[in-house]
């Protein structure tokens, strides 16, 4: 711990000075709460008990798991130590779990009783793992979790920068693998201090916690709440009407949304009558049409941005009423330059690939040295994604480099590579393109252009089937179209964009 250090740990400490007796995380399924000082004395028992099973700094502790406080108390006494924490989403396949964690190394895994059987089927390819612990209100058959909280909390303080990883939150497979992006302690409190200003955020907020932990925004926004000393309700399971219960409940007052959760909400609310208007923040991505009518319904104020895992959640931000449809203004503490294909600024107006410098930019690729270089290069975080700004200097988003193509239905990352080379391996397909259409509900859809092998006959319902089967169920298509007249290129490769103009836009 350096002079000029500030770790995600030194929040906690001074928050039980600050906050002392205020609520700071509450269960809404049990009602179970935690003051700021109750949380840091669990977070040192739990760093205490970590410690004595052999947790060092540098340490990956796995976990795949629904949101708990037990999974907040990991990222806590994670922080105590200097082990960087490697939440695991628990939509993937096992296949995908796997991989995740065996590329990370993890020295202890966190499960709850829902995914114990998947952890069980894929111990033997985890060599790296010492122990597996339960995890959430169920416990299952793991070591007990409680067997880490038994003791004073008296541990040996790390030498922990700001600058050191905290998690690796894995970003969807490009070029046929994840890549484990690793977060500072840093990218964290700098992201949270500058929600917390741009929102307003004070102490007497609340913050619907309804995002996984697993996900950049679940986490992101859960610590910007406990940054400024404001409650998280936890949901460990996302219910509409659930939630409107709790809003109206627990004068929740922010949340961050993908579609359709706020649309859901909405409907909930208009179903049950209960009271929302103290949702004065929605913040995300969602159409037009519910932004609308969360602000008719609230007088809230609906927030958009452009981020990415890399960047810490966000680089640009804006009220949507500011310039409806852009993503807002680069952050106080965010450099955002747009380049051609030649590191070159481009003039406003035209699209460049959005490049972002600061202290919000993530550590690197996990193990990848060579991506790590190509990212970084000319000394800009080269995000893949396109965009062009305007006179007033607000970022319009312009899609994704062909390098870098994603669809991204509910809020979650899918590449088209990773769907075709599974759709690729049934036995009845010959050729295949994987790209993102407009969806009703996700926003964006993930479509399937197939032509089939000579003689082969194929169901949609069988091909959407297979690949959800061998990877994560929100990564196959809900749209499949079989042709016969598949449009290549000169060297024989799909045609991508010659299949787009054909078969792509609204969906019937």
């Amino acid at each position: 711990m350096g002079l000029y250090d500030f770790t995600f740990y030194d929040l906690i400490d001074r928050n039980a000075v600050c906050f002392k007796d205020n609520a700071a995380w509450l269960e809404a399924a049990d009602g179970n709460t935690l003051t700021f000082s109750q949380y840091k004395e669990s977070v040192d028992q739990l760093a205490c008990g970590l410690q004595k099973v052999g947790i060092e700094k540098g340490d990956r502790i796995g976990v795949i798991a629904k949101n708990s406080l037990e999974y907040f108390l990991l990222y806590g006494a994670a922080a105590a130590l200097g082990a960087i924490m490697l939440p695991i989403n628990w939509r993937l396949s096992a296949e995908e779990v796997s991989f995740n964690l065996n590329d990370c190394q993890p020295k202890l895994v966190f499960a709850d009783k829902e995914f114990q059987e998947t952890v069980e089927g894929i111990k033997e390819r985890l060599p790296s793992v010492e122990n597996y612990y339960n995890l959430g209100p169920e416990r299952g058959d793991f070591l007990d979790f409680n067997s880490l909280m038994n003791n004073q909390g008296e541990f040996e303080q790390e030498n922990v920068s700001s600058v050191d990883g905290f998690v690796i939150i894995h970003t969807a497979a490009v070029a046929g693998r994840p890549r484990g992006a690793l977060v500072s302690h840093a990218n964290i409190l700098c992201a949270g201090m500058q929600f917390d200003y741009l929102l307003n955020v004070t102490a007497k907020d609340v913050h619907l916690s309804l995002l996984p932990l697993f996900h950049v925004a679940g986490l992101f926004l859960a610590a910007t709440a406990f940054q400024a000393g404001a409650l998280n309700v936890n949901m460990n399971k996302f219910d509409a009407e659930w939630a409107v219960d709790l809003i109206e409940e627990k004068k929740v007052t922010m949340m961050f949304t993908f579609a359709p959760i706020l649309s859901s909400v909405l409907e909930a609310h208009e179903k049950t009558g209960k009271d929302i208007k103290t949702l004065r923040i929605a913040a995300g991505l969602d159409s037009p049409e519910t932004i609308e009518k969360y602000k008719q319904i609230t007088a809230g104020t609906f927030y958009c941005l452009y981020g990415q895992t890399e960047t810490s959640c966000v680089a640009t931000f804006c009220a949507y009423d500011d310039a409806p449809g852009s993503a807002g203004k680069p952050l106080p503490l965010a450099a955002v330059r747009l380049v051609d294909d030649y590191d070159r600024p481009v003039a406003v107006g035209q699209v460049g690939e959005i490049t972002v410098k600061g202290p919000m930019v993530f550590k690197g690729y996990w193990n990848l040295p060579e991506d790590n270089e190509y990212t970084f290069r000319e000394g800009w975080h080269h995000t893949g994604d396109l965009g062009r700004f305007d006179e007033d200097g607000y970022l319009w988003y312009a899609g994704r480099k062909a390098e870098k193509e994603l669809i991204k239905p509910g809020g979650e990352n899918v590449y088209p590579a990773e769907v075709e080379k599974v759709i690729l391996e049934h036995p009845a397909v010959e050729k295949t393109a994987v790209f993102g259409v407009p969806d009703p509900k996700w926003k964006e859809g993930i479509k399937a252009v197939c032509q089939l092998k000579a003689g082969q006959s194929l169901e949609h319902k069988e091909l959407i089937e297979f690949v959800g089967s061998r990877i994560a169920r929100f990564k196959k298509p809900q749209y499949v179209e079989f042709i016969d007249d598949f449009p290549l290129k000169a060297d024989g490769s799909p045609d991508r964009d010659k299949i787009k103009e054909l078969y792509g836009g609204e969906q019937k």
